[in-house]
């Protein structure tokens, strides 16, 4: 009896381990109920485009476009004279100074002239003698003409007073001809500017002796340079010469300037001159343009960065340029379809500037990825980048944003 009592006894569980039990299930609904709080938490939070690329687009815009040339010049006087004597003598008087503006017909060099004034008036008195002598010759003629009519004196002695007055006025030309070249050499006594410009060093003064074709040492008095307006001469590559030629055909190519130090302003000027031949060697061809130069911001020597605008391309389809991808073969960019996903389009770059790209396959009001495109693949699904902001509208007119929103 007592045997069987303890045999029951110990078949029944204790309390200690019921209490075990129960801490266990406790422990395993909380679990359950945490892990169930954590996926309802995460599916609210989940967004509906989970999945989708974030990208930044833009529309592809339509405008014109003007095709800038930028080329590095270098401005050079639109002309330049040495001044040198045309007569043998000294210097008299020196009636500028180094680096003086002068204007066409300013004296400069007075030279010691007695020389040609002595010559000036000794063929003077000659002309005024010649012109008595023929007077007379003339009025011989008329006489002897008179009595050869009739028939007082002979057919010879007629024509020796018509030979005596045609002789005397063959001589008056001759030396009227020598009172005008003592007159032009009087005159090279005064030296004046021949152009306007700027003089630069002056190699002579009072008392040196100077000749044709230089001084002493075969330097020129003076130089004077011509710098308003002025010329900026640069090349362009061979493949701009049609486009160059016919807008210059039509009318004036305006042409911009721009010094490469700070706080100096854009100038403008025109296209002057295409070279008549394209260097072999560089496959370049020289151009000039003209530049009104009244402030002398521009020196001949300097350099400068010269643009020009040849053509505009009408009606252009333009994008960022960050939107043009390059494939194994061919460009091409990313087109946002209506349903959010992308398709590559193959394009042809026409032009790149500012920016901006003008392509070919795309029509205008598409809508393109700009950014984000390294993480795509024909058929992604794209959604716009929250933690970014759109960049700003450029000069091309396509205006990137954040792509469709969900």
């Amino acid at each position: 009896m007592e045997a069987a009592s303890q045999t029951e006894y110990s078949t029944k569980p204790s309390a200690h381990i019921k209490r075990r039990v129960g801490f266990a299930l406790v422990a395993i609904l909380l679990v359950a109920l945490g892990i169930w709080f954590w996926r309802a938490n995460s599916s609210a939070a989940k967004p509906k485009g989970a999945g989708a690329v974030q990208v930044v687009s833009a529309v592809v815009a339509q405008t014109d476009v003007s095709v800038s040339l930028t080329a590095n010049g270098t401005v050079s006087a639109l002309q330049t004279v040495e001044v040198r004597p045309q007569i043998s003598a000294t210097i008299k008087a020196v009636h500028i100074k180094e680096g003086q503006f002068v204007r066409k017909g300013d004296r400069l060099f007075s030279l010691d002239a007695r020389t040609e004034d002595a010559n000036l008036s000794k063929n003077a008195a000659q002309v005024a003698k010649d012109r008595v002598d023929l007077m007379n010759a003339e009025r011989n003629f008329e006489r002897q003409r008179e009595l050869f009519r009739q028939e007082y004196i002979s057919r010879a002695e007629f024509e020796a007073a018509q030979n005596q007055m045609d002789g005397l006025r063959g001589q008056l030309e001759v030396d009227s001809a020598s009172l005008d070249a003592s007159r032009v050499a009087r005159s090279f006594g005064e030296i004046t500017a021949p152009i306007t410009g700027r003089t630069g060093a002056i190699a002579i003064y009072p008392g040196s002796l100077v000749q044709p074709g230089g001084t002493a040492l075969g330097a020129a008095l003076v130089s004077i340079t011509q710098i308003d307006p002025i010329n900026v001469s640069f090349t362009l590559p061979e493949r701009e010469l049609v486009d160059l030629q016919q807008a210059f055909a039509k009318g004036e190519v305006p042409v911009g300037a721009k010094l490469d130090l700070p706080g100096q302003p854009y100038l403008k000027g025109r296209l002057a001159f295409i070279d008549n031949a394209v260097d072999t060697a560089s496959g370049t061809i020289r151009l000039k343009a003209e530049f009104p130069n009244p402030g002398h911001r521009l020196w001949p020597g300097m350099f400068v960065t010269v643009t020009l605008t040849p053509r505009t391309l009408d009606g252009a389809a333009t994008v960022p340029v960050q939107a043009v991808q390059t494939g194994p073969e061919k460009k091409f960019i990313y087109v946002i379809g209506e349903d959010r996903k992308v398709a590559s389009q193959p394009v042809n770059v026409r032009l790149i500037q500012d920016g901006i790209a003008v392509i070919e396959g795309v029509a205008p009001g598409a809508r393109v990825v700009v950014e984000g495109a390294q993480n795509l693949r024909p058929g992604s699904l794209v959604v716009e980048s929250e933690d970014r902001q759109s960049p700003s509208t450029n000069k091309g007119g396509a205006k990137p944003n954040n792509a469709v929103k969900q």
